[in-house]
């Protein structure tokens, strides 16, 4: 499984919309509002790689109010330590 975090800016007025636009997006495991320089934090997991860029691009970046993106692709597990 690959997982990548998705820090998220958002228009401030539609914050808890788009919050519960993306909890309904298959491939998005959690989604968390946060504060800093991000708005929103999503979760994606996703069985491949090639998986990562389809999410990111067709559900993410599609809901309105999103301003931009920033995404961080983790590892993929060894089975080390």
């Amino acid at each position: 499984m690959i997982k990548a975090f998705v820090l998220i800016v958002v228009d401030p007025a539609r914050t808890i919309d788009v919050y519960n636009r993306l909890k309904a997006v298959d491939g998005i495991a959690e989604v968390y509002q946060v504060m800093g320089p991000y708005d929103i934090v999503a979760v994606v997991e996703v069985p491949n790689l090639t998986d990562v860029p389809a999410v990111i691009s067709r559900h993410i970046r599609a809901v309105e109010g999103i301003e931009s993106t920033t995404t961080c692709v983790t590892f993929p597990e060894n089975g080390g330590s």
